[in-house]
């Protein structure tokens, strides 16, 4: 079996992480704080910090929590403030189905708006009950039910679609059995010779 070494996601409050990080600073390893809140236009800061934050094994996590946290300044999981810009505008799109497994397995994670309602299908469609749905998102058993109401209802209207769809392209094509008459020429399409 093949193991990848990809981190669990942190969970909400879990700091733990940071002792782990290449950044961390210990009586045998000093680390300038400062070295990751350089100015734009200190490239060899810049390169030295993003250098420690290749060899740092909680990078992504790293990365994940300045994300989540709307962390815009200094480098951090490897990106300059600019280079991480474009990820914070897509972060409330963001579905990773690792993180979606994780919060159904019971961890408490930070999520995004995709990612919450990949996880309220997977627990509609599993069944669980609302009470298990409310603990897993940390809402009430009231809002559970909502969204699965809402849920019910997109699942509904999907099917909906689809079938208006495939009526619409099974009307519109010829049955197979059914020879396509031929077209018979008219007095004004035939050419008399000359």
């Amino acid at each position: 079996m093949h193991r990848t070494n990809t981190p669990q996601p942190r969970a909400l409050g879990d700091h733990t992480w940071r002792d782990q990080a290449a950044c961390n600073s210990t009586p045998h390893h000093r680390v300038d704080p400062e070295l990751f809140f350089p100015e734009p236009d200190e490239v060899d800061r810049i390169r030295e910090a993003k250098a420690l934050c290749a060899q740092c094994p909680v990078r992504r996590v790293c990365l994940d929590a300045a994300l989540e946290n709307g962390d815009g300044a200094g480098i951090r999981g490897g990106m300059t403030e600019e280079e991480r810009e474009l990820l914070h505008k897509k972060l409330e799109h963001r579905l990773d189905y690792g993180r979606v497994n994780e919060v159904l397995a019971g961890r408490d994670l930070h999520l995004t708006k995709a990612e919450r309602r990949a996880v309220v299908r997977a627990a509609y469609q599993s069944e669980l009950p609302t009470s298990r749905l409310a603990w897993l998102l940390k809402i009430t058993e009231e809002h559970a039910e909502k969204l699965y109401r809402r849920t019910r209802r997109e699942i509904r209207n999907r099917a909906v679609e689809q079938q208006k769809k495939a009526d619409k392209t099974s009307t519109s094509q010829p049955h197979a059995l059914t020879k396509p008459k031929a077209k018979l020429p008219v007095r004004g399409d035939l050419r008399t010779a000359a």
